[in-house]
């Protein structure tokens, strides 16, 4: 069986990809530029009901413009959201799907703007 992580992250992974020019990753490779996409973090928790086994999901993912330009990152992490609103699976059946919030900063290290997006999935099992 494959974890509930791979199933709903392979779903979010083929709708960006699908709809973005910006590349997806777990880890962008050290040579990357962006505009591109991270998960940084997703978590799993088990909510199980009505005798049906049950995740929360808590994901966190951060968008990063090419440049310091907040309004470009903006663009992104709204795109972004819109996808992730719409997101459906062949594995699971996804009953919530949540934006909890977005921020933005211009990274110090790299001077470039990032925007941070966190999300919430309540998934069954198909």
């Amino acid at each position: 069986m494959t974890h509930p992580i791979v199933q709903l992250q392979a779903a979010l992974v083929a709708a960006l990809r699908a709809e973005l020019a910006a590349p997806v990753f777990d880890a962008p490779p050290r040579d990357s530029t962006p505009p591109y996409i991270v998960i940084v973090h997703h978590d799993a928790l088990a909510r199980d009901g009505d005798a049906a086994p049950g995740h929360e999901h808590r994901l966190v993912l951060h968008a990063w413009a090419g440049n310091a330009s907040r309004k470009a990152v903006l663009a992104i992490a709204e795109a972004v959201v819109e996808i992730a609103l719409g997101v459906t699976s062949p594995d699971l059946a996804i009953t919530l799907r949540r934006h909890d919030r977005t921020d933005s900063a211009i990274d110090q290290a790299t001077g470039r703007a990032r925007a941070t997006i966190a999300l919430t999935y309540f998934t069954e099992p198909n």
